[in-house]
């Protein structure tokens, strides 16, 4: 069954979600109140990203007794976060490597400049037409 989004892209939901399992327990019914977003649209959202398939928007028909458990909710939000800190550490690297490119780069123009400078001609210097008799 597809879940109307309220506007939402997949990533913000999935952003959303994890703000909110981010919360301290006990605070969460505070944060989901102080957010535009309904308890059923957050539900809906949470079913929509632990049991079914957020990216075609699909929530799995209701079964009963297979809600998942806290247990897996953590779990889920520790892969989540784990994945977090490998993209953070990923995105990291590429920094330092495109700063490092960067002043290469930088380093390279001087050098060419300094090249150029080098190689101006030096003014002609006059030829003697005398020539000396030995």
């Amino acid at each position: 069954m597809p879940v109307d989004n309220k506007g939402f892209t997949r990533e913000e939901i999935r952003e959303f979600m994890h703000e909110y399992y981010l919360q301290p327990h006990g605070t969460r019914k505070e944060w989901l109140a102080s957010t535009p977003i309904s308890d059923w649209t957050f539900r809906r959202w949470r079913k929509m990203l632990v049991q079914g398939d957020i990216d075609r928007g699909l929530i799995p028909r209701e079964h009963g007794g297979m809600a998942p458990t806290n247990r897996e909710l953590s779990a889920f939000e520790k892969a989540r976060s784990k994945e977090m800190a490998a993209h953070r550490a990923e995105v990291e690297k590429l920094q330092k490597r495109v700063q490092e490119l960067e002043d290469t780069n930088s380093a390279l123009g001087k050098a060419i400049g300094l090249l150029h400078e080098l190689s101006v001609p030096e003014p002609d210097t006059t030829q003697t037409s005398a020539q000396k008799d030995s």
